[in-house]
């Protein structure tokens, strides 16, 4: 009676089903399942009828790949099995579970000891010998597929980083384009997104200033407009900080495609150049984010140095007992002990008046301008041969790193050299290129373009004084920028407040002003003869 009873109660099976990539489960005419995952569950339940059995659970993994035995559904699915009375484990095929063989053997471990048996929709497995031999055989050949589609894959997609083809989904800046030839054939190319590439551009140019953080940067830029690209389930949002440091640093933006640690010339249009691209990764892994937006923050700070050791000026407010606020100059290097510096703080609006008066000893009258000009054209004029003796050399310098990358390359297809070395190399040489390709660009500047530039050069520095101390703050900042590379502050005892300052100027106002001063040198020398 017992044994009929048993025959008369239907067997109890779960099923389960999955497909690889996202893109499977949701490839279907709009259905979040697609096509497979409903073939596998008819497959499985025609499977439970014609064993008289009853499927009274699914577990589904949608786009998770079998080659790892850490799927949520799969857990889940023996989680269940230990707990609840199961008769039968319904998949599709046996690759459907697992396509490492090792993690195949754990799966059907863990299925015995629960006393549930494995069946295949497509493939005869049983738990006789036969049976298990061809369990066995089915294991190993869905692992050697998946270890061979492995390598496929990774041949044809380093074929593709090699011919310089974007491996993957183009990041923002860019779109994946699909179009269909004339033939039928489908073409996939990368191509600019005009609306957020701009963005890019701001943000490197920006940043490339020194004068801006990641942060302050990212909320200047989404206030801009700067948003991600929406997906079917997580909509467009500002650009934020990390996302935003993740631009800057993805060589994609100067054309280049990386795979596998290995950096290949992209076919995909550049927003960036070198020189630029160059100096943003400086700045960012110097940690030297210019002139940072802080809780105090002054139009000096970004040009003052502490000229005992070197550290940058920065600015605090000290109140007084009364209750005024008086903003200070501090060195950096002392404040935090990392020099043995003695350079003490100062009110700043002792150095700003300071500052105006630096733009008195460096301007200079307009009979000095004239003759300076004079001679600084005379000077360009012979400049232009020696001009095209560089850019001969820079040529041929050109010409050796490109045909060393190319040997570099040769050298790494045939397996002489590990991918570290490859990379390290490959950064030598491109930094070494996009130096060249920077002073080659240097020496295209036309004439006529130089020359104007020097009369307005010479016409800021003939009354400089006048336009910084009548500037608003901003401006000033601006002039400060151009006219210095650095404004030092030095201890005098001889000074009412006890600190003077030196610049260092920058170009062109270094080799302006210098030849001024050497010119008015050599007019007094003449005075006195």
């Amino acid at each position: 009676m017992n044994a009929f009873a048993d025959a008369l109660t239907p067997k109890v099976a779960v099923s389960y089903l999955r497909v690889s990539t996202t893109g499977q489960a949701r490839r279907g005419g709009g259905d979040d399942e697609g096509f497979s995952i409903p073939a596998q569950r008819d497959a499985n339940k025609r499977k439970a009828a014609s064993m008289g059995s009853m499927i009274i659970k699914e577990f589904v993994d949608r786009g998770a790949s079998a080659r790892s035995a850490n799927r949520p559904e799969l857990q889940r699915m023996l989680e269940y099995i230990n707990d609840h009375a199961v008769d039968y484990v319904i998949v599709h095929k046996l690759d459907r579970l697992a396509r490492n063989r090792s993690d195949d053997v754990e799966i059907v471990r863990a299925l015995e000891a629960a006393k549930v048996q494995l069946v295949s929709t497509t493939e005869a497995i049983d738990a006789t010998p036969s049976g298990m031999l061809l369990h066995g055989i089915m294991s190993s050949i869905a692992e050697f597929y998946s270890r061979n589609l492995a390598a496929e894959v990774t041949k044809g997609l380093s074929t593709k980083a090699q011919r310089g083809g974007t491996v993957s989904k183009a990041p923002i800046g860019y779109r994946n384009h699909r179009t269909i030839d004339d033939q039928g054939r489908e073409m996939r190319t990368v191509i600019v997104d005009e609306e957020r590439a701009q963005h890019v551009k701001s943000a490197f140019g920006l940043y490339a200033t020194g004068a801006w953080t990641v942060a302050a940067l990212a909320e200047f830029l989404a206030d801009r407009g700067f948003t991600t690209l929406p997906t079917p389930k997580v909509a467009s949002k500002p650009v934020g900080e990390k996302y935003l440091h993740r631009v800057l640093t993805n060589p994609y933006y100067r054309g280049v495609v990386t795979y596998k640690g290995v950096q290949y010339p992209g076919r995909h249009d550049r927003l960036v150049d070198d020189e630029t691209w160059f100096k943003v990764q400086g700045i960012l892994e110097s940690h030297y984010n210019g002139d940072r937006v802080r809780k105090h923050n002054h139009y000096l700070k970004n040009s003052m140095w502490c000229g005992q050791c070197g550290e940058r000026m920065l600015v605090t407010n000290s109140r007084s007992a009364s209750g005024d606020i008086y903003p200070y100059f501090f060195c950096a290097g002392r404040h935090s002990k990392r020099t043995t510096c003695t350079q003490r703080s100062v009110l700043i609006y002792e150095i700003e008046r300071k500052v105006e008066d630096l733009y008195l000893r460096i301007q200079i009258d307009a009979t000095f301008r004239a003759h300076v000009e004079a001679q600084m054209r005379a000077e360009l004029s012979d400049a232009r041969s020696e001009v095209e003796r560089l850019r001969v050399s820079l040529k041929k310098k050109q010409e050796q790193l490109t045909r060393e990358r190319g040997k570099l390359m040769e050298a790494h297809y045939a397996g002489a050299i590990p991918v570290d070395l490859l990379g390290q190399e490959q950064d030598r040489i491109s930094k070494g290129l996009a130096s060249i390709q920077t002073e080659l660009d240097a020496t295209n500047e036309k004439w006529e373009v130089i020359e104007r530039n020097l009369g307005r050069a010479l016409d800021l520095a003939t009354d400089c004084h006048g336009a910084y101390t009548s500037a608003p703050e901003h401006i000033r900042r601006l002039f400060n920028q151009a006219f210095f590379e650095k404004i030092l502050i030095l201890p005098d005892d001889n000074d009412r407040v006890g600190v003077r300052l030196e610049a260092e100027l920058a170009e062109p106002f270094d080799t302006l002003l210098t030849k001024a001063k050497r010119s008015a040198e050599i007019g007094r020398a003449s005075c006195r003869e």
